[in-house]
């Protein structure tokens, strides 16, 4: 680079807008995201050892693609080449290629191709591109505002690691405002500027999760206010409002959020609610949509949806779609928001579907439906879960079923009151009571959305064939436990676990499996454990082995500060975990500090209160009539005495509650075949045992002599199997504090 260059780099960095200014330049500068940039996750990890595969980054503007793309440059020791989809030709791709191949033929580097906007390449790029990223001549990250599973090649897709981003929260926004307003170098750190409170919390709402038009605004707001007397540039809610006036909405008529916002009206009209109904109707047309398609769709729904349930609805749109034609817009909103609060409170019957029954019959290859959810669902469900969780109206009493309609954020809200004269005095009720039993059902977390899946990853066979071989050596009861444990933990690909017992791998593996973008740490508290579970992690690649901590419950916060200081788990969850723990309330009030914001515990232990007596095991005869029942009673006794053993649900609910969780409990009695080796009569035998064994237990109330012959009688059940019987609670809790 010559001294000219130099100098007209400097000086397009210094008249960059500040957007470009304060662009992150390494991951500790990057705000937002943290579902998959957070500490702990596998992007993040592979980011830091330089390990990347081929990615794609999908989300709205303003929301770090670019940005994570630039990071990746700074820090891979890998050859870097960045071209933008709507530049860049055919030629550009083999441009691009020779080079890689020259880096790796001449220098043993990799290349990273970084392709901006990826969805506008045409068929002819994307072709052209993937037998070279097929055969790792160079690792693809691409960037895309669009649904990579509706605008890339599925070659392409199937090959790369996909991360959903979404918009930045407020509170992200408000940081990088304050950022740029604190930093003399790339921002106005060196100005006096006071932006009053209103004025910032309009920036930040009106950017709408975008942080490029939260800047962009808050350069315009800055450059064009003139300092005063003192020197201050005083930024008020005025000076904000004239600065970013309009909410940006993404809302592309032949994109994703297009299919979604209608998908989601549909359905809020179909389920009765006319609130979602109304909200998903101003997002449109707040967007610009064409009211001719929104009644067209509204047509269908009244033939669909409401049928001869109300065979005037069908009439009743088609006439405001008339009337709508007659006026136009922007009086025509009258017409829409009429047929669409007709057909929200309208009775519902799908009997028309009795069509599509006979013509499946007639092609005799139609499948039963594929669920759905609010979200449009064509093509994407197995890598987003957009459809996962539709509750169908019409599968339920008076064809109406209390779900989520509304956006989280607006639960709650009443968009619609109907009136008291004709035809809305019948329904008034109807629809109120409607409402009071969806915020009921709400509250109770019935009928929410499903978690969306953030993130995918292409399969990777061998891996997977290693987890399920060793998921299916876990015994019928075992597997039952682990299969139940997740169900409770709903466990999202990008989330970070802590299998807090981790001795016998029993979640660990699991946890791996469904994690394939998060990262899983594993507590265990020997030296002989964790070689154990080392040497079975082996068999993965480095980047999808659990991070392995040996520790005790006392020593886990020291050990995870040195490992992992800044890691917050999405799950915490473990199996007969509290069994080895002496004092509960001091480790399960700890263990909310390892806790990510709307984390959860999940635990799965065993009831000692109801577990299998074992003076029931031995045959009739084994021992006199007598001292059975002497054992008997003084083994009902330790049950019901010692505290470490006649702990059941109500000990464990109490435990939780006063250590400041709020806690969700469930149990399951088992009886199952096992085979008792020699090994488990030992340690049921062990004299001064620590923690006490069995027999150490039964001496306070036993005598020296009948110890001996009841250990006779539990030696002689060794290699034998025996019907055991037990009792797990399944524990789901939240930090309540």
């Amino acid at each position: 680079m010559d001294v000219f260059e130099h100098a007209r780099r400097e000086q397009n960095e210094t008249e960059a807008p500040l957007a470009a200014r304060m662009r992150p330049r390494t991951l500790d500068e990057f705000v937002g995201q943290a579902h998959i940039i957070g500490p702990g996750r596998l992007l993040r990890r592979a980011i830091q050892a330089d390990q990347l595969s081929s990615l794609i980054f999908y989300g709205p503007p303003g929301t770090g693609k670019t940005t994570l793309a630039r990071i990746i440059a700074n820090t891979t020791k890998a050859h870097f080449i960045a071209i933008n989809a709507v530049l860049a030709g055919v030629k550009d791709i083999r441009q691009a290629i020779e080079r890689a191949q020259e880096q790796r033929n001449l220098y043993g580097r990799r290349t990273i191709l970084f392709v901006d906007e990826v969805h506008r390449f045409n068929k002819a790029q994307q072709d052209a591109l993937l037998p070279w990223v097929e055969n790792g001549t160079v690792i693809l990250i691409g960037a895309t505002t669009e649904n990579p599973y509706f605008e890339v090649n599925k070659a392409l897709v199937s090959r790369s690691r996909i991360f959903q981003l979404k918009p930045l929260r407020e509170d992200d926004l408000r940081r990088i405002a304050e950022n740029a307003l604190r930093d003399p170098e790339r921002g106005y750190g060196r100005l006096n500027v006071q932006i009053e409170e209103d004025a910032l919390a309009h920036l930040v709402n009106v950017a709408n999760g975008d942080a490029r038009a939260l800047l962009n605004a808050l350069e315009l707001a800055v450059e064009t206010t003139p300092p005063n007397e003192q020197g201050v540039i005083h930024i008020t809610l005025d000076v904000a409002e004239e600065s970013i006036q309009r909410r940006a909405v993404l809302y592309d008529k032949e994109g994703d959020a297009h299919f979604d916002t209608i998908s989601a009206f549909i359905k809020s009209v179909r389920g009765s609610d006319p609130d979602a109904a109304l909200y998903w109707l101003a997002r449109m047309v707040y967007a610009g949509e064409d009211p001719r398609f929104i009644f067209r769709r509204l047509l269908i729904l009244a033939s669909e949806d409401v049928g001869l349930a109300d065979p005037h609805a069908i009439v009743v749109v088609n006439a405001c779609a008339a009337a709508f034609d007659r006026v136009g817009m922007p009086e025509g909103q009258f017409h829409l928001a009429h047929a669409t609060l007709y057909l929200a409170t309208a009775p519902k019957s799908n009997s028309t579907m009795g069509f599509f029954d006979a013509l499946r019959l007639v092609e005799e290859t139609r499948e039963g439906e594929v669920p759905t959810h609010l979200r449009d669902s064509n093509r994407d469900k197995q890598g987003f879960g957009h459809g996962e969780g539709y509750r169908y109206p019409h599968a339920y009493r008076d064809h109406w079923v209390a779900q989520q309609y509304l956006p989280e954020t607006l639960q709650g809200h009443v968009f619609y009151t109907p009136s008291t004269q004709g035809y809305e005095a019948t329904i008034a009720e109807q629809v109120a009571r409607r409402r009071e039993a969806q915020i009921a059902a709400l509250s109770d977390g019935v009928g929410l959305a499903p978690p969306e899946v953030l993130t995918f990853s292409p399969a990777d066979t061998q891996t997977e064939r290693w987890l399920q071989r060793t998921l299916g050596q876990q015994g019928e009861r075992l597997a039952f436990i682990r299969d139940r444990v997740f169900e409770y933990a709903a466990i999202q690909r990008h989330h970070v676990v802590l299998d807090l017992h981790a001795a016998r791998g029993l979640l660990t593996w699991e946890a791996v499996r469904r994690t394939p973008e998060g990262g899983v740490f594993a507590l265990v508290r020997t030296t002989e454990e964790e070689e154990h579970l080392r040497r079975e992690a082996e068999a993965l690649p480095h980047l999808r082995r659990p991070h392995i901590l040996r520790a005790s419950p006392e020593t886990l916060a020291v050990v995870l500060g040195q490992i992992a200081p800044d890691v917050r788990f999405d799950r915490m969850i473990g199996y007969a975990l509290l069994a080895g723990v002496e004092r509960w309330d001091d480790w399960l009030r700890h263990l909310r500090s390892f806790l990510a914001a709307k984390g959860w515990l999940v635990l799965a232990e065993p009831i000692p209160r109801e577990t299998q007596r074992l003076s029931a095991l031995v045959p009739a005869g084994a021992l006199s009539d007598a001292l059975l029942i002497r054992w008997q009673r003084a083994e009902e006794k330790l049950y019901a005495h010692h505290p470490r053993l006649n702990r059941d649900e109500t000990t464990l609910v109490d435990a939780l509650q006063q250590a400041g969780w709020h806690v969700n409990i469930e149990t399951q009695t088992f009886t199952s075949e096992i085979r008792l080796s020699p090994a488990t009569i030992t340690r049921w035998l062990r004299h001064n045992a620590t923690p006490p064994s069995y027999v150490d237990l039964l001496r306070e109330t036993v005598g020296a002599e009948e110890i001996e012959a009841i250990a006779s009688a539990l030696r002689a059940l060794a290699g034998q199997t025996v019907r055991w019987h037990s009792r797990v609670a399944f524990i789901r809790a939240t930090s309540s504090r």
